[in-house]
């Protein structure tokens, strides 16, 4: 049984190796989990390693003990439904029933459970709400088994089916809490803030004057990256343009924890201007902020990378004709001048084989607009140079 547990973890992608394993087998032997209830939540702190496997963890965990989810509690309920069934027939019954003992019951539900794909409301024979159904709730049927609704009790596989962690899952569009939580990984702290009372060094200097009160002072911590977030709009971003309002959200909101934030927007590929507001043309040389860059700052593109070629590599200037470096030659200064830089790009990879996306890519390690794409993209940035 948990080996079939731990095959289905590894094909929902959780990366459980033999050491969590084994611990979680060891805390099973000692007793720690006594039901179905109590094994969820025990494998979901030993074998999760974050928020991101939650979603797969439920997909596994249903999958393997969907079938061996039946208590004393719902035993006795359907038998003594079935009894009063029989005791009690009733002419006008919306929807009659005719299982005869527990198993036809369990394995009726067994079955729906195997074969329904999607949501279902109304109806005689699915699980869902409303309708005729025996299974579900908020129905017609007289004699009927809750699933899902107001409920005393709960189970451990019903819980795993809410599958109330989906949005965490590291293929899925990033949402604004994510992208906080994420982008709160890029911290490096340093004590280079205001002076402000240190109590560990208070309380040391203390015990070792004898009692004799000395107050110790040092630096508050400050995070002292330096971020860029350079944005593409407008063309082909448009189907994109909903993720990085919610990344420009985030990181702006963001701002206070890194030592400085600055945002800027670009079409197709950076020029001579780059635009604190593009549709109002509030625009600033690029070559100033070049000018101001470090190797302190992180830089993160976010594009699709996907252009004409002679966008890319002739000198080419939007919106205007004035001359200017090819935008290849504006991308490679600008990763000389911060080695820790990254692209991050909205389209899936199979789109990554474009001219300009794969020659972008030599220049920045590119990663995917989502949860473990970003993640890595942030590993990178934290790299020191």
């Amino acid at each position: 049984m948990f080996t079939e547990l731990l095959f289905n973890l590894r094909a929902q992608g959780l990366v459980v190796g033999v050491g969590e394993w084994r611990t979680f087998l060891d805390a099973m032997s000692r007793g720690l989990a006594t039901d179905l209830d109590s094994m969820y939540h025990l494998g979901r702190s030993l074998l999760c390693r974050g928020e991101a496997d939650f979603d797969g963890f439920d997909i596994a965990f249903a999958q393997t003990f969907r079938d061996m989810d039946v208590g004393e509690d719902l035993r006795a309920k359907l038998e003594e439904w079935l009894r009063e069934a029989r005791e009690n027939p009733n002419v006008d019954q919306v929807a009659p029933h005719e299982f005869k003992s527990v198993e036809d019951v369990l394995e009726a539900l067994r079955e729906r459970l195997r074969e329904q794909k999607e949501r279902h409301d109304g109806g005689n024979r699915w699980i869902g709400t409303g309708g005729k159904s025996p299974f579900g709730h908020s129905g017609q049927a007289e004699n009927g088994v809750r699933v899902g609704g107001s409920s005393g009790g709960r189970s451990a596989v019903a819980t795993a089916l809410e599958r109330r962690w989906e949005g965490y899952r590291g293929d899925r569009t990033l949402d604004l809490r994510e992208l906080k939580v994420v982008l709160r990984m890029l911290r490096s702290l340093a004590h280079d803030g205001p002076m402000e009372l240190d109590i560990d060094g208070t309380i040391d200097r203390t015990c070792k004057n004898a009692g004799d009160i000395e107050l110790v002072e040092r630096r508050a911590r400050r995070n002292r990256l330096k971020v860029v977030l350079l944005m593409d709009a407008g063309g082909s971003m448009a189907p994109h343009a909903e993720r990085v309002e919610r990344l420009f959200s985030a990181a702006s909101q963001m701002k206070d924890t890194f030592k400085s934030f600055e945002a800027y927007a670009f079409h197709n590929c950076v020029y001579n201007w780059l635009y604190k507001d593009i549709e109002q043309l509030d625009k600033v040389p690029t070559s100033e902020v070049l000018a101001n860059l470090t190797p302190q700052h992180r830089l993160i593109f976010v594009g699709d990378a996907s252009m004409a070629p002679y966008e890319l590599f002739s000198a080419y200037s939007w919106p205007s004709t004035q001359p200017s470096s090819a935008g290849i030659d504006w991308l490679r200064r600008m990763r000389e001048r911060c080695p820790a830089s990254i692209w991050l790009n909205p389209d899936p990879k199979r789109f990554w084989q474009h001219p300009t996306v794969s020659a972008i890519g030599r220049i920045f390690p590119m990663y995917e607009l989502s949860v473990e794409g970003l993640k890595d993209g942030i590993k990178k940035l934290r790299v020191p140079y």
